[in-house]
C-alpha cells in the first residue's frame, strides 16, 4: 500500500478523490434509469416482465413472480444447517439491539388546559431490495428487515432478481424467512425500485425502500425519493483504521482487506502515528493479498483507494478521521475509548483489536447499513426510527387559547396571513 505523510494538502486531495465515488457522480446513467422508471409507471407488470427477460434472461409472469412456500423450503434444503443456525443467532442479536431503539408515544397535559404530545406509528408497508448473483448477502437481508419488524411494520415485501432458470439465491430466501418477510418477488434492478415506488398489478406500492444495489439501483432510489421514502443512496464500502504504535500490524492489514475485497471502488485507509507500523502493515497487506481468493479485486481497490497516512500526532489523525467521516472506523490505540470520545463523524466505531469490522457486518447486532462517502457527518445507520412516523398532538381548551390568542393573531398578521389570524379571532369575536 502507498504510504503518504498526512498534511492538509494530502488530506484534501484524498477527500476529493473519495467523493468522486458517490452515485451522484454517475449522471451518465440517469437517462437510462429514468426511462426504466417511466416504462414501469406506464406499463407496470408488462414492463417488469420485459426488463427481466432483457437483463436477467428469465421469463416471469404474474403466476410465477412471487416466491412460493415450496421454493423457500427448497432453499432451506440447499443451505448448510449450521449456517441456518448462525443466521438465527445473528437475527436474535440484531433484534435485541434494535429493540433498545424503540420509543413510546407520549402526551403531557398541563393545568392550564393545554395538552401536547407525540404519537409514534410504524409505516404500513416496507420494501427491501436485495441484489442477486455474486452480490447476494443474507446478512443485508437481516439488517434491512429486522429493524422494520421491530418497529412494527405489518407488511414487509422483498424484491430480488432471479437467475435464468427463475430461481432466487437460497441464502437470500432463508434469511428472508428467518427475518419475517411477508412477500418476495422475483424482480431486480431499477425496475424493482420503480415497482415498489409506484406499484404494479403484482407488486404493491410501499412506503419506504431500503437495501443496497448497483449504480442503477442507487440512481433509481434517488429518482423515486419523494414518491417514496428511502434509506440512503449508498456509495461503495469503506474502512478507516486509526492506530498507534501499540496496534498489531497483522490485524490492521487483515481488517483493511476485509473491505477492499468488496469491489474495486471500496476504500481502505489507515491513519497512524507510527511510521514503523505503516511499513509493517504495508508488508502484511502484500502477504495477505497474495493468498486471498479475491486478490484481483483487492489489488484494484488498493491501487485506486488504498492509503496509509502517517500523522504527526493523534490529534491530527483524529481530525483527519472526522473529515473523512468513514462508514466503518476502527480504533486500535493504547486507549481506544479515550480516542473514541473525540470522534464526531463515523457510521460505526469498532474499539480494540478484537472488534474487527466483520463483527459488525454479521453478528454483533448494530446495523451494518451505514452512511458512506462522508455522509456520516449528517446521516445515521439504518435504525428503528427509519420505519416510524412521528405525529404531533395539540389540544387547547378555550381558557388556554384565550390567554394566547392575541399573540397568535399578531404573528399571523405580521406574516400577512389574515385567514390564519381570523381562524383564531373568530373563536373570540363575541368577547369585548
Amino acid at each position: 500500500m502507498r504510504i503518504i505523510e498526512l498534511t492538509e494538502k494530502t488530506r484534501n486531495n484524498l477527500l476529493e478523490k473519495l467523493l468522486k465515488r458517490s452515485p451522484n457522480s454517475y449522471g451518465q446513467y440517469e437517462q437510462t434509469v429514468n426511462e426504466i422508471i417511466s416504462q414501469v409507471r406506464e406499463k407496470r407488470d408488462e414492463a417488469i416482465f420485459e426488463y427481466t427477460r432483457r437483463f436477467d434472461k428469465c421469463d416471469i409472469t404474474r403466476d410465477t413472480i412471487r416466491v412460493t412456500a415450496d421454493e423457500i423450503q427448497e432453499a432451506y434444503a440447499q443451505i448448510d444447517p449450521a449456517f441456518v443456525e448462525v443466521m438465527k443467532k445473528s437475527a436474535a442479536n440484531i433484534t435485541a439491539f434494535h429493540e433498545k431503539q424503540l420509543h413510546s408515544s407520549w402526551i403531557i397535559p398541563k393545568e392550564d388546559g393545554t395538552i401536547l404530545g407525540q404519537k409514534i406509528t410504524p409505516i404500513e408497508i416496507s420494501g427491501v431490495y436485495v441484489p442477486g448473483g455474486k452480490a447476494a448477502y443474507p446478512s443485508s437481508v437481516l439488517m434491512n428487515v429486522l429493524p422494520a419488524r421491530v418497529a412494527g411494520v405489518s407488511r414487509i415485501i422483498m424484491t430480488t432478481p432471479p437467475d435464468a432458470s427463475g430461481k432466487v439465491n437460497p441464502g437470500t430466501l432463508v434469511a428472508a424467512h428467518i427475518a419475517g418477510v411477508n412477500e418476495i418477488y422475483k424482480v431486480g434492478g431499477a425496475q424493482a425500485i420503480a415497482a415498489m415506488a409506484f406499484g404494479t398489478e403484482s407488486i404493491p406500492k410501499v412506503d419506504k425502500i431500503t437495501g443496497p444495489g448497483n449504480i442503477f439501483v442507487a440512481l433509481a432510489k434517488k429518482a423515486c425519493f419523494g414518491y417514496v421514502s428511502i434509506d440512503s443512496i449508498a456509495g461503495p464500502s469503506e474502512i478507516l483504521v486509526l492506530a498507534d504504535e501499540t496496534a498489531t500490524p497483522r490485524y490492521v492489514a487483515a481488517d483493511l482487506l476485509s473491505q477492499a475485497e468488496h469491489d474495486e471502488m471500496a476504500s481502505a485507509i489507515l491513519i497512524t502515528t507510527s511510521r514503523q507500523l505503516a511499513d509493517q502493515v504495508s508488508k502484511e497487506v502484500d502477504a495477505f493479498t497474495a493468498q486471498l481468493s479475491r486478490r484481483e479485486i483487492i489489488t484494484r481497490s488498493l491501487d485506486n483507494y488504498g492509503y496509509i497516512l502517517v500523522a504527526e500526532d493523534m490529534e491530527q489523525a483524529v481530525n483527519a478521521a472526522n473529515e473523512i467521516a468513514s462508514e466503518h472506523l476502527e480504533i486500535l490505540t493504547a486507549n481506544p475509548y479515550e480516542v473514541m470520545t473525540k470522534i464526531k463523524n463515523a457510521g460505526a466505531i469498532f474499539l480494540g483489536e478484537y472488534s474487527s469490522e466483520p463483527l459488525g457486518d454479521y453478528f454483533a447486532g448494530p446495523n451494518h447499513i451505514l452512511p458512506t462517502n462522508g455522509t456520516a457527518r449528517f446521516f445515521s445507520p439504518l435504525n428503528v426510527d427509519d420505519f416510524m412516523k412521528k405525529t404531533s398532538i395539540i389540544s387547547y381548551s378555550r381558557d388556554a387559547l384565550s390567554k394566547v390568542h392575541k399573540d397568535i393573531e399578531l404573528f399571523a398578521e405580521k406574516e400577512g396571513l389574515t385567514a390564519h389570524a381570523n381562524s383564531i379571532k373568530v373563536r373570540f369575536e363575541n368577547e369585548k
